[in-house]
């Protein structure tokens, strides 16, 4: 009996076996994309808008948009490391999931009573913590489920069916701007109905059955740490360079509508961004599974600069439509592919490891955002500039520290 050691990060591509898991997709990564499917329906109608609105009609800076988009982020990642450590020690996956969700859902509560800047802010910062304690437990339970050869393809699957609702949010909320007008009884009335998905998402996933895990019920979160894999903590340099790189999709939205895309068409770009990653979801999936989950991740990161580097030079409204599908393909691999990477790096502690993971991205988001928005009233070009440099000093980091190298497989 052999082993052998590889730096992709995934079994070697060829097993007929592999095919066969693909073919057959766990009910429970279903299940939970359609709870992501409601969810997403739900943000993505004041997502997509969000950006544009905060600054043009709520009156708001790109650089206060920064902070708040930072803040939210920084939010989210706050409670990722706790509420993965909590997961592991209690053995409850669905529990803090279902929290999270709720508590997200209800966040949106907000938006009904106000809409002034603080509620706007207010909202965001909220929501964003219920993400970020639903985070590590979902995908714990996702990529145990999964499998782990077929991983990336489910975990693909899943972010299509999470983005599926993400095209139909905008598309909602472009229906109900077209139909009604820009008015603020307009974006009262989006912002109720964007509650009732929300909720029924809630619902759907208290009726999902799913059994506790093996616990860690001993372990404090310092010892928590110690015992995660080398190659998992290793993995965190890159992703935390390239997390500095990593600012919100609202300036990509904001440069679009410098470009002559006026609110209503913005939200037709993005529900256009979304699609591309619902259909690159799937695939890019099982790209990974085949070539290694090393080189799909670097592949993300290569993306990226490309798309940031277009951006210093872009100036026409083709050229934003090409540099939205192109992005939907890297967030596709970039919200899915670096789970299931971390899921061959970390075994025993994943939901612990999923929330260090955005703990630390998480917390670099913030100055990445405040960055860009300072740089952005500068010159726009000046932030996309900065993220292209990031980014290749990420992929840089990523062959140096080569997270994968101690991952071993064994015969299949």
């Amino acid at each position: 009996m052999s082993t052998r050691t590889t730096l992709r990060g995934t079994p070697p591509p060829g097993d007929e076996r592999a095919g066969a898991q693909r073919a057959r997709v766990h009910p429970d990564v279903l299940k939970l994309g359609l709870v992501s499917f409601l969810t997403d329906l739900s943000s993505e109608m004041i997502f997509s808008v969000f950006a544009v609105f905060f600054t043009r009609i709520a009156g708001a800076s790109s650089a206060l948009l920064g902070l708040i988009e930072g803040l939210a982020d920084f939010s989210a990642a706050s409670l990722n490391y706790l509420a993965g450590w909590l997961s592991d020690r209690s053995g409850q996956r669905k529990w803090f999931a279902t929290a999270g969700y709720g508590f997200s859902a209800l966040a949106k509560l907000i938006l009904v009573v106000s809409s002034s800047v603080a509620a706007l802010g207010a909202f965001r910062v909220i929501e964003r913590l219920g993400k970020g304690f639903r985070g590590p437990p979902r995908d714990a339970w996702l990529v145990a489920v999964a499998g782990q050869r077929s991983r990336g393809y489910a975990l693909g699957v899943h972010k299509a069916l999470d983005k599926s609702g993400a095209v139909l949010g905008p598309l909602v909320a472009y229906g109900l701007l077209t139909w009604l007008g820009e008015s603020a009884s307009t974006y009262s009335l989006l912002f109720l109905v964007a509650v009732v998905p929300a909720l029924i998402g809630v619902l759907v996933l208290m009726l999902i059955h799913h059994p506790p895990v093996d616990p860690h019920p001993r372990e404090g979160l310092r010892e928590n740490w110690q015992q995660l894999s080398p190659g998992f903590k290793r993995f965190l340099v890159p992703a935390g360079v390239f997390a500095l790189a990593y600012f919100s999709l609202g300036f990509f939205l904001l440069r679009a509508n410098d470009l002559g895309f006026g609110l209503t068409d913005v939200v037709l770009l993005y529900a256009l961004f979304n699609t591309t990653c619902v259909v690159a979801a799937p695939l890019v999936g099982h790209l990974g599974d085949r070539i290694g989950r090393s080189r799909i991740v670097l592949l993300g990161y290569a993306i990226y600069a490309g798309l940031n580097l277009w951006m210093v030079f872009a100036a026409t409204r083709w050229e934003m439509l090409a540099v939205f599908c192109i992005y939907g393909v890297f967030y596709a691999i970039e919200e899915s592919q670096s789970k299931a990477f971390i899921a061959d790096l970390e075994h025993a502690r994943r939901a612990t490891a999923m929330g260090a993971y955005n703990f630390v991205t998480g917390t670099l988001y913030l100055p990445a955002s405040l960055l860009a928005g300072a740089l952005w009233t500068v010159s726009p070009s000046l932030a996309f500039a900065l993220a292209t440099a990031l980014s290749l000093a990420a992929m840089a980091v990523f062959v140096k520290v080569r997270p994968a190298a101690d991952v071993v497989h064994g015969p299949h």
